[in-house]
């Protein structure tokens, strides 16, 4: 059984005829466990919406989410936190790493709420920060702002890994660092990754392409011999 599927996902903004925008037209797909995936478009195109939807953040205007069989669109609100707090782990542009914690901090924090949660101080480690326990989020550069970020993701051993353009605020050769860390979470942990970005050198490295224009889905494929992150001319 496939772990998430959306089937004719829409999702409305407005209430008139005048006003009504969909942000995504009867969107469907299906992502099978262990897949690391890229969600492609322009700003506007509607991936961030999609994003916002399996993360839990946001809820479907008409159709169906499943995760594992169950219908989280059919979630109340209170099931729906539980569902964010043990489901999903999210890595954001700008880190949101809480800033009166050291970097080992944010990490084990997030450990200690998740009920099926890893070793902080592992996953910190593997995730390459070994020395920077104690040093606070303004005394590092972005790139290991970032790593803390998906370390605190990946620490909460969530079914789902959601990035939202998680190399926007980094130059091209950190972002590279990242895009590979991710690869090798997916692969160490096979956990099923999800990134939502507009750079398409991103895409050549995931192992499924899924690509949206104009709130559709234009193109979803599985890439059978995506490229190393080495490979790409960032």
């Amino acid at each position: 059984m496939s772990k998430i599927v959306f089937n004719n996902i829409s999702k409305i903004y407005g209430t008139t005829k005048t006003n009504i925008v969909k942000a995504l037209d009867d969107v469907s797909f299906q992502i099978e466990e262990g897949e690391f995936v890229i969600i492609l478009g322009a700003s506007g195109a509607g991936k961030s919406t999609i994003l916002n939807i399996l993360g839990g953040m946001d809820n479907a205007s008409g159709g169906d989410y499943f995760v594992n069989g169950e219908n989280i669109t059919k979630l109340s609100e209170k099931a729906l936190g539980k569902f964010r707090r043990n489901e999903i782990g999210f890595v954001f542009q700008f880190y949101n790493l809480m800033p009166n914690l050291t970097a080992l901090e944010n990490v084990t924090l997030a450990s200690s709420v998740a009920p099926k949660g890893l070793n902080a101080f592992e996953i910190f480690e593997s995730v390459g920060l070994l020395g920077h326990e104690k040093q606070f989020p303004s005394q590092l550069s972005g790139g290991e702002q970032q790593r803390v970020a998906i370390a605190r993701a990946i620490v909460k051993n969530p079914t789902l890994l959601l990035c939202d353009e998680p190399t926007g605020a980094l130059d091209s050769k950190t972002g590279a660092m990242i895009i590979k860390l991710l690869k090798d979470i997916s692969n160490k942990y096979h956990k099923t990754v999800i990134i939502v970005t507009h750079n398409s050198k991103i895409a050549e490295v995931g192992n499924r392409l899924i690509r949206v224009q104009d709130g559709k889905i234009i193109l979803d494929k599985t890439i059978a011999n995506p490229k190393s992150v080495e490979e790409i001319e960032w």
